[in-house]
């Protein structure tokens, strides 16, 4: 999937910057994820991805720039406006984040408690995303029964329980076995192909950009400093680039 140059993006992040001090973590950052498509975006550790993720959900203010969820500026936004923005947006966190002390449908209810019209629906919109993830049997498990893997699917489930436009995951799979994390990449293809959704990828892994992405972004010294297809990126003769493919 090439750049959809006359097509609006759902999310548009345009010459962010963001400063701790002296240290220049964003130096106008711009990138557009499109409807549907995978797009991943990958940087050396401490390069300003997860700061980039904060400040689209709204977890950190950016010092500049601007960053626009479905043709809404996110700075314009009432609390209650912007909160009702984020059911659009699920979160894949690093590591699954599951709450020990509850059980599987517990910690994919958790979401649904902010939003009273999805009281009558909860129990069908936890059948569901289980059945989309191949564990609807594991209803009733424990976090702490669960293998690596299960956790991450579960994780998956509650990150596609409101039927988000736009799935950000964050290393979907570190600290899985290959074929484990496989399993996964081609779990997150099922669900972009199912629901549509448009897909924010962070990951270290060069395999799952490869099977995964239809375009790629390389956060390099604080921007976009360079984005195309996995084999544009990977035929490139830039040094900067070609650090990533070794």
């Amino acid at each position: 999937m090439k750049k959809q140059e006359n097509i609006t993006p759902i999310l548009k992040i345009t010459d962010l910057k963001k400063s701790f001090g002296d240290n220049h973590v964003l130096n106008g950052f711009t990138m557009n994820l499109y409807e549907a498509e995978n797009l991943v975006l990958m940087g050396k550790s401490g390069s300003g991805k997860s700061v980039m993720i904060k400040c689209v959900v709204g977890l950190m203010q950016a010092d500049a720039g601007t960053i626009e969820i479905m043709g809404k500026d996110i700075t314009t936004l009432s609390q209650k406006e912007f909160n009702n923005l984020r059911t659009q947006i699920g979160f894949l966190f690093q590591g699954s984040a599951l709450y020990d002390s509850m059980t599987v449908r517990e910690n994919l209810e958790f979401p649904l408690r902010k939003f009273p019209e999805y009281a009558n629906k909860s129990k069908q919109l936890v059948l569901e995303a289980l059945e989309s993830v191949g564990l609807k049997n594991a209803i009733d498990l424990m976090p702490e029964e669960l293998s690596g893997g299960m956790k991450r699917r579960i994780a998956l489930a509650r990150a596609i329980i409101l039927r988000p436009k736009i799935i950000i995951y964050d290393e979907p799979t570190t600290g899985l076995d290959p074929i484990t994390a496989k399993e996964i990449i081609q779990l997150m293809i099922g669900i972009q192909q199912k629901f549509k959704t448009s897909s924010l990828i962070i990951t270290h892994d060069m395999d799952c950009a490869r099977v995964i992405s239809n375009r790629m972004i390389l956060l390099i010294d604080g921007i976009n400093y360079i984005e195309g297809t996995y084999k544009e990126l990977a035929a490139s003769k830039d040094k900067k680039v070609q650090e990533f493919f070794k």
